[in-house]
This record gives structure tokens, C-alpha cells and sequence, in this order.
């Protein structure tokens, strides 16, 4: 299970905190209301992820994901739906936790989302000064669907 919640960021702050960064292109085989399949490679590593909806709060959810080798996924991202998704991921910890801000790229422009992925929903954390509106549940903001519909065409 994935247990994540996810926030706009209402600054660029984030970038000094951050201790390391990895850019990330990603598409999606096949993504409707019950589950998704992506296929993302980030720098010289490949996956595919398998996901579940979320539960009703937007918090949680079934994820597999195995590893690939690069040229297959590069040979995948091919076969994916119209729409890939690059971002910049920058690791910021935070008290116990690492938060993964996304900094997009291309027809996402202008979009920074931050992730924390929790060990329960009950998991108490930090949120740092740069958080802003919690988005965790609004479908416009999951990746899958800013592939299919980008952040310039929805802000």
C-alpha cells in the first residue's frame, strides 16, 4: 500500500533544503478511475508501476512497481498513451520524513507539487514553511491525468 499526501508549494525555498534531485520522464499504458500502469525512467533506472484508485480521502493506495531495464522502458514510453510527464524531483527531509518535491517541465510549466509518503494515515509530520494548499484527493492534480490534460490548459 501507498499512503501519500501531496500539497502545492508556494515558493522556490525548497531547492536549498534540497539534498539531492533526479529528473523523471514518465508515460502512461493505460489510465482510467480504477488503475493506471505507468512507465517512468529517472536518470539511468527504469519502472513499471501498476496502481490502484485511491481510497475515498485521496491517501492511499494498492502500488507494484518492478524494475526494467532502460531500453525497454524507452521502448515502452512509445507504446504510451499521448502525453508524457517531465519533472525535476528534489528530496527535501524534513524531521523523520523526506518529502519528494516536483518541479514540471513542458506543458506542466509552472506546476511544483510536494509528496510525503507515510508509514499509516495517522503518521504525524512536519509541513514546511513552503507548503501550501493540500491537494491530496483532487484528481487534477495526479500525474496521470496532467498527462492527459497539462497544467496550462486547467490553471
Amino acid at each position: 500500500m501507498e499512503i501519500e499526501r501531496k500539497f502545492l508549494v508556494n515558493n522556490n525555498a525548497f531547492i536549498d533544503e534540497a539534498y539531492k534531485k533526479h529528473r523523471i520522464i514518465q508515460g502512461y499504458i493505460c489510465s482510467d478511475a480504477e488503475r493506471s500502469v505507468r512507465v517512468r525512467i529517472r536518470e539511468d533506472k527504469a519502472f513499471l508501476t501498476i496502481k490502484s484508485a485511491s481510497n475515498e480521502r485521496g491517501w492511499s493506495r494498492y502500488e507494484y512497481e518492478q524494475p526494467v531495464p532502460l531500453e525497454d522502458a524507452r521502448e515502452l514510453l512509445r507504446l504510451c498513451l499521448p502525453g508524457l510527464i517531465d519533472k525535476i524531483r528534489h528530496y527535501v527531509k524534513v524531521g523523520a520524513h523526506t518529502w519528494e518535491v516536483d518541479v514540471f517541465q513542458g506543458e506542466n510549466e509552472g506546476l511544483i507539487v510536494a509528496e510525503i509518503e507515510l508509514d499509516s494515515e495517522e503518521d504525524v509530520f512536519k509541513l514546511p514553511a513552503w507548503i501550501g494548499q493540500e491537494v491530496s484527493g483532487d484528481p487534477k492534480y495526479y500525474n496521470m491525468m496532467l498527462a492527459k490534460q497539462p497544467y496550462c490548459t486547467v490553471k
